[in-house]
């Protein structure tokens, strides 16, 4: 722990230590006031030239960049083809050619499969097979590894002696890993997630919305995503942070009712660039939902129906993870009394509302 004793306003003569410096300009004179204060002689904005070369990276930055720049035209003589590969996977951030056909691949199996299972337990499994197809793929959990899920068959940890891996056990720190996991994102050259209890995004939450405003690509997973898991009691309970977090501008967040929709919501947040993704999965096992293959792409859409029973509907159940199979379990009890009862499966709002019109209407018509 590095402990710093501070003064707010430091410089000021007559507002430091107080709180008159910290919302509020100081004012003309009080800026003239500081600048004696300081012996700072030099004009707004002009930095004198000692003090520029000593935080000027620019020099060394060239160096390293002729540096790499020379090993890396060696590199493409050598293996033009490798380099090339490089380029586009590392330099411009592209995916590997074959990971959509492979993803979709694995979706249809998990439909095929029809697996009942917790949806934590589904994104691991997805994370074992597009890990296989990632070595960018970074992961990581606020000490709770074993709890989320997020490790895999190819993870291995990063330590002090041995930097040559691909999962970090950050500790008891979900505002920390997910700082940490902003800075990766800005460096560079990874995939994260970072994995914790819903709950607990609370911690982090300043953190998530710091990768929402800067459109950069982490996804958060989180499991135990109800109270439905229970045995901690309401301290481990997520109630309001699912409304939050889909109402984070720039968020995409996903709650899955299966593993089929586990595996597209993972599957669509490795493929986004632009921003984060909040993967949030059940402790709980769930039940696999019957689909068609027009219904197995819907779910990229964010919502879609479900279960349609008897035509023009007298009334549509909305519901996400794992309220989706007490939904279609209520829509076949309405239906023995005569009710025509929609299911809508919404494992994503946010890529719902930016669907057309006309696929919104398709899927929760506004008249009957």
């Amino acid at each position: 722990m590095v402990c710093c004793k501070t003064t707010i306003g430091f410089g000021s003569p007559n507002k430091s230590g107080s709180h008159d410096c910290h919302g509020a300009p100081l004012g003309d004179d009080e800026i003239a006031a500081t600048r004696a204060f300081l012996n700072w002689p030099h004009a707004p904005f002009d930095i004198p030239e000692d003090v520029y070369q000593g935080w000027n990276a620019k020099s060394k930055g060239d160096i390293a960049e002729l540096a790499w720049s020379t090993l890396f035209t060696a590199y493409q003589a050598s293996y033009p083809e490798l380099a090339t590969e490089f380029t586009r996977r590392v330099i411009e951030e592209k995916l590997p050619e074959q990971f959509e056909r492979k993803a979709d691949q694995y979706i249809n199996l998990c439909q095929k499969q029809g697996q009942n299972i917790a949806s934590r337990k589904a994104s691991q499994n997805a994370i074992e097979v597009y890990g296989s197809l990632l070595p960018e793929l970074l992961g990581g959990s606020a000490d709770l590894a074993g709890s989320n899920l997020t490790l895999w068959s190819g993870s291995k940890g990063i330590s002090a002696s041995d930097a040559d891996g691909n999962y970090l056990f950050y500790g008891v720190r979900e505002f920390g890993m997910s700082g940490i996991m902003n800075g990766l994102s800005l460096h560079g050259g990874f995939i994260n997630y970072g994995g914790t209890f819903l709950m607990f995004m609370e911690y982090a939450r300043n953190a998530v919305r710091m990768s929402a405003l800067m459109g950069i690509q982490n996804i958060f997973v989180y499991t135990h995503d109800s109270i439905g898991q229970g045995e901690d009691g309401p301290t481990h309970q997520p109630i309001e942070q699912i409304a939050n977090l889909r109402m984070t501008p720039n968020l995409t967040t996903w709650r899955p009712c299966d593993a089929v929709e586990s595996a597209v919501a993972w599957k669509l947040a490795v493929q986004k660039q632009g921003g984060p993704s909040a993967l949030i999965f059940s402790r709980q096992n769930l039940p696999h939902q019957a689909r068609d293959t027009t219904q197995v792409k819907a779910i990229e859409k964010g919502g879609y129906t479900l279960v349609d029973l008897c035509g023009t509907p007298d009334a549509i159940l909305i519901a996400t993870g794992s309220e989706v199979g007490i939904a279609v379990d209520a829509a076949k009890a309405l239906a023995e009394q005569g009710k025509k009862i929609r299911v809508v499966s919404m494992p994503s709002t946010t890529l719902f509302d930016q669907q057309s019109k006309a696929y919104q209407e398709s899927v929760l018509p506004k008249q009957q």
